[in-house]
């Protein structure tokens, strides 16, 4: 076979596959609905259950309801034969899925679950299985075409099986009004982590902050920028943003800062401020952009006047490298 023709293979693969997919809509009945209504009222935990590739998949959906902060654990069926069964408690709900909806390994377990009136979510493409009989709420997955060579090799099946799960998950967060604030309570690492870091998130605060007032001398303001080491210095007047003084500024300014009387002549007049709830990231791109090593971080209210913003945090560039901000 000529090597050019992989990636026609893999077209028709995906093709296949995307076709297929589309019949996810026939899941989206009153079963469904009865289903996310279901996890909206659980008082427990959402356990997922599967054998094989269908226990795969079903950890990937419980790592996804934990990751959004609905309390789900995977329990396996083989293991839950010794012992892992306790895991389990009436009040929780538990979600299974068996494309086949045979599969030997599930009956004790649904017959646990049934003994202890713990409710059931079955997913499986068909009616009369042993699942889907013993399940209180019943998913019916269309009969899939597979994409392999043979048409007998879990592919299209398992993308539409994950695909539910996935749905279940985000319909889920639409109810409970997730947003990237809450997202960001359970993802403080990684790339993740650090995408939705915001710069009221990582500023500088408080007595932390390098500020003096604008009727203060130059002297006063060298020692302000050598004590806080941001390597500037903000000038308040009326407890308002007037002025930003640099290292670099009082630099320039060496050999005449004696005869300086008045921080208004060096002070570099209504510097740029941000947002407290910018991303951190477009933070860094502005840095960038402008050639400086911190920003002014004021309240929605105040960027929203621009002019007489109180400060309310300092960010500089070490800041959002530490945070692995690139």
């Amino acid at each position: 076979m000529k090597k050019n023709n992989y990636i026609n293979l893999a077209k028709k693969a995906a093709k296949n596959q995307i076709r297929e997919l589309n019949k996810i809509n026939k899941v989206f009945n009153n079963s469904f609905i009865k289903a996310v209504d279901l996890i909206l009222n659980c008082r427990g935990k959402v356990v997922f259950a599967g054998i094989g590739k269908s226990g795969l998949i079903a950890r990937k959906i419980s790592a996804t309801f934990s990751s959004v902060g609905i309390p789900s654990f995977f329990c396996d069926p083989a293991q839950a034969l010794h012992g892992d069964m306790g895991q389990i408690e009436r009040k929780d709900i538990l979600i299974i899925f068996s494309y086949s909806g045979n599969t030997s390994e599930l009956s004790n377990m649904l017959r646990y679950a049934n003994r202890y009136r713990i409710k059931i979510i079955g997913a499986a493409s068909k009616s009369d299985s042993l699942l889907l009989k013993a399940s209180d709420i019943k998913l019916l997955l269309p009969k899939v075409k597979e994409s392999d060579v043979i048409g007998m090799v879990p592919t299209s099946s398992t993308s539409l099986t994950m695909l539910l799960g996935d749905c279940l998950a985000t319909t889920v967060m639409y109810k409970k009004k997730f947003s990237k604030e809450k997202f960001k309570i359970f993802h403080p690492g990684g790339n993740i982590g650090g995408s939705l870091l915001l710069a009221k998130d990582i500023m500088v605060t408080g007595k932390k902050l390098p500020v003096i007032n604008y009727k203060k001398r130059i002297k006063e303001a060298l020692t302000v920028i050598n004590r806080k080491k941001l390597g500037i210095v903000v000038v308040l007047k009326n407890n308002f943003i007037t002025g930003l003084i640099s290292d670099g500024d009082l630099r320039r300014e060496i050999k005449s800062i004696s005869k300086i009387t008045n921080l208004e002549k060096i002070m570099t007049k209504n510097p740029l401020i941000v947002n407290e709830n910018m991303p951190a990231s477009k933070a860094l791109t502005i840095m960038n952009e402008k050639k400086i090593t911190s920003l002014l971080v004021v309240s929605d209210k105040h960027y929203r006047l621009k002019k007489k913003a109180k400060l309310k945090g300092i960010i500089h560039i070490h800041f959002l490298l530490q945070h692995g901000i690139r």
